[in-house]
């Protein structure tokens, strides 16, 4: 008789506590990390060359907790259906909701390019 399999654990995080756990990672596989922290935290965790181009790992956290909590896509979708197809006359309230839209996207693109430490291109 073989060895009895182990059913897989899971563990539900935020995405700031994610992205934390993903940086502290390093590049490392998550589970690993998770496994070396919590089993053998006395050791130093080893080290890969990491993978993520992250310069600011808090506006990252911030972008995902934003995208997180966000139905922009579905909204900013529904309005635009509802929009081309007739239902929906564009009023002022329409014009708004666009509008608050399009600076929640803006805000975003900035706290990603600012985690990123790339150039801002048009």
């Amino acid at each position: 008789m073989g060895e009895r399999t182990i059913p897989p654990f899971s563990l539900r995080l935020t995405f700031e506590e994610r992205a934390k756990l993903e940086r502290d990672a390093a590049g490392m596989a998550l589970g690993a990390y998770i496994r070396s922290r919590l089993l053998d935290p006395e050791t130093v965790a080893p080290r890969k060359c990491g993978k993520f181009p992250v310069k600011d790992h808090q506006a990252l956290a911030q972008l995902l907790g934003l995208l997180g909590q966000s139905r922009l896509a579905n909204n900013v979708n529904q309005l635009a259906r509802a929009t081309n197809t007739g239902s929906r006359a564009v009023t002022p309230d329409t014009e708004e909701a666009l509008m608050s839209a399009t600076a929640d996207i803006n805000h975003m693109r900035q706290l990603l390019i600012q985690a990123l430490d790339i150039d801002a291109r048009p």
